[in-house]
């Protein structure tokens, strides 16, 4: 079930590639988050030799925040909604490579 978030991530870029024009900004700012991700996973199977997907309330968030995001695109500019949605999705990698790394799991 962990994995499944990859693949709406991944789907959600395609679909979202071929409907409007992404800012190369972005693009590098949702690598950015990408790398974080693989990071904490590499990581948490170093530290626990599992693979580890924390989910966190802000993981939660930025899940929910990427399904209605393209509701806003009527009302709001996807440069201000995306930067929204990437500070989130920012903060959950960082703080889930943290639970990760400092042996703090979620219940």
């Amino acid at each position: 079930m962990q994995y499944i978030d990859v693949v709406f991530s991944c789907i959600f870029g395609a679909v979202l590639y071929s409907v409007i024009h992404i800012p190369r900004w972005l693009w590098i700012w949702i690598l950015v988050i990408a790398i974080i991700k693989i990071i904490n996973v590499i990581s948490g199977f170093i530290c626990k030799r599992r693979l580890m997907v924390e989910h966190t309330i802000m993981n939660k968030v930025t899940g929910f925040m990427l399904f209605i995001l393209p509701l806003t695109f009527v009302f709001i500019e996807l440069k201000y909604s995306a930067v929204v949605v990437c500070t989130i999705a920012t903060f959950a990698a960082i703080q889930e490579g943290h639970l990760i790394r400092t042996g703090r799991e979620i219940v």
